[in-house]
Order: structure tokens, then sequence, then C-alpha cells
């Protein structure tokens, strides 16, 4: 049997948690908006409690490579869920239904 730091599980459990908890957001919660908000937020704070467990348990060299992944998603997150709410933002369906111009008498509603 592999014998595990306690500090270092607890690091990596509570990394769990939080994505458990952000998994909970994204079914509980109503809007696209917030479920992204939910994901985008848990998910590096998730890594980075869990990447500090495991460089704790790997030792340095894997600690430099964790600090490297970590650095590369707090760099980049931010841009991508910026996009993913642009993108959302910009596809959402109105409340009204578009205007079919392909129906005769351009500008008709769709039945």
């Amino acid at each position: 049997m592999i014998a595990v730091h306690p500090v270092a599980w607890a690091f990596v459990l509570a990394g769990v948690a939080v994505i458990v908890l952000a998994a909970v957001g994204l079914l509980k919660l109503k809007t696209p908006y917030a479920r992204i908000h939910a994901a985008g937020k848990a998910s590096p704070v998730a890594f980075l409690i869990a990447a500090v467990g495991a460089s704790l348990e790997l030792g340095w060299a894997a600690g430099a490579r964790l600090v490297v992944a970590s650095v590369a998603l707090i760099l980049t997150l931010p841009l991508a869920v910026h996009l993913l709410f642009r993108a959302l933002h910009n596809t959402e369906a109105a409340e009204d239904p578009p205007v079919d111009e392909l129906r005769e008498g351009h500008g008709s509603r769709p039945v």
C-alpha cells in the first residue's frame, strides 16, 4: 500500500469538493450565464488546490510542472470564459421567433 501524506490528501480532497460543488451549481443554476460562471470560477480554484496537494506528494519536479500548468491556466481561463460568455450572448435566441424571409411576402411571420 502506498503511504500518502495526510496534508497532500486533504488538499486533493478539498479540490475534489470544490469540483463537486461546481457540478451541483451546474445542475441547479437556471441561466446559462450562471452555469458558465460556476464552472469558470470553480475549475481553476479546484485545480490550484489539488495541484498544491499533488506537488506536496510528488516532489519538486512534479511541483514545477504543476506550477507551469497553473500559470497557463490562470493566464488563459479568463479569456476563454469571456469568449464563452460573448458567444452565448451573441447566439442567445430572442423572445420573438425570427422572420422567415423565404416565405411568401417578405417580412411575414412564421405560423
